[in-house]
């Protein structure tokens, strides 16, 4: 049974292309599976999360990191009677967008634009991907998928105003999102919370010592589990920390988002919408938590000089890359050299770099140099 406030399926907006239902799946399934099999989703295996393979193959990627936080948000969604095929289809698109490099690509790839006038965001290009970059299907151009996961896309994790987005005008963005699309940043800041500390404790590049000085709410799990497991390995204790860390993230999302939905007297998804903030949160108390260990991951491994070199090497790839193909777009692939008729060279290299693997623009970079043609890499 859904809560009164859920999205129903049966009340979707549609399709931008209206298509016949499907005799066994309902829209946000079919939308969920399109995501799944278009080679934008794909290429996310091929993209640094936070660690490139120099350190190792274990590490998350874009993919791996967009499964742990589907799960997540399945969970949720269904503790608290959402619509889960949505809330999964989000979850699975919501970095759809991102360039190679993790956020040193993304910061590089929007510097580059702003030096154009333009910019670089990626949910605006996750968006783009689904709307018009994505080429499988006769009938219409990107994934022709459904308004709330488009909507999704636009509204899980930032707010947009029409003054300033005039073209984002049919996503009612003066509206809140649903729930569905609320959890979304939500579970994807659990998910990299959690996720960063063990690759970045797996990487040697945090220490047990720092990151039980430095996370209180880790440190009282750790404390538990040398108590309950005095003689396991290091890891093992710290794995389980770790575990409870998360599931008291999501424990509390849960319950805080279903207190806050009864005080605010909610009783259907127009209530919600029309409610003047987000109703999806953790507790005042679990928030400072949150935000403790988001604040050590910046200071002692997103910002750590052991990643400099990496940091560095992604901003000459992109930047060389960048300004190559914009003084020379005839060396795009055709389909993108036909776009710049209609669109600005600067934007349609924007998305050709946003949809590149780390390793296909490492090599792209290489034979541009050489002077050959990217065709030949059949990105």
């Amino acid at each position: 049974m859904l809560a009164s406030y859920a999205v129903r399926v049966d009340d979707s907006r549609g399709r931008r292309y209206p298509e016949p239902s499907h005799p066994y799946r309902n829209p946000f399934q079919r939308d969920r599976d399109r995501v799944i099999h278009a080679r934008s989703f794909r290429r996310l295996e091929n993209k640094t999360q936070v660690f490139t393979r120099r350190y190792s193959d274990h590490f998350r990627t874009r993919l791996t990191h967009t499964m742990e936080v589907a799960q997540i948000s399945r969970t949720i969604a269904a503790a608290l009677n959402l619509n889960v095929d949505l809330v999964e289809a989000l979850a699975l698109v919501h970095d759809i967008g991102h360039p190679p490099f993790g956020h040193a690509g993304e910061r590089t790839l929007d510097l580059l634009m702003r030096r154009h006038g333009e910019f670089f965001d990626h949910n605006l290009q996750a968006l783009r991907t689904v709307e018009d970059l994505e080429l499988r299907y006769a009938d219409f151009p990107g994934l022709n998928l459904t308004f709330e996961v488009r909507e999704g896309i636009i509204k899980h994790s930032h707010d947009y105003s029409e003054a300033e987005h005039p073209e984002l005008a049919e996503y009612l963005l003066h509206e809140r999102p649903p729930l569905e699309a609320q959890l979304i940043d939500l579970t994807d800041e659990i998910a990299y919370s959690t996720s960063d500390l063990d690759d970045g404790y797996e990487a040697r590049l945090l220490r047990l010592p720092q990151i039980r000085q430095q996370v209180p709410v880790f440190e009282r799990y750790y404390v538990e589990s040398e108590a309950r497991y005095p003689k396991a390995p290091e890891k093992l204790k710290f794995n389980e920390a770790l575990k409870r860390v998360l599931n008291r993230f999501v424990t509390d999302l849960i319950e805080n988002t279903r207190q806050r939905v009864q005080q605010a007297g909610i009783g259907n998804l127009d209530e919600l919408r029309r409610f003047p903030e987000r109703l999806a949160s953790f507790s005042p108390e679990v928030e400072t938590e949150r935000r403790e260990a988001k604040s050590f991951l910046y200071e002692a491994l997103y910002n750590c000089k052991p990643l400099d070199p990496e940091k560095r090497q992604a901003e000459k790839v992109v930047s060389e890359v960048f300004d190559y193909l914009v003084a020379h777009p005839e060396a795009l692939p055709s389909s993108y050299r036909e776009r710049c008729e209609s669109e600005k060279v600067v934007r349609v290299v924007c998305d050709y770099i946003a949809g590149m693997t780390d390793h296909y623009v490492e090599d792209l970079r290489k034979k541009l140099m050489a002077g050959k043609k990217p065709e030949s890499l059949g990105h």
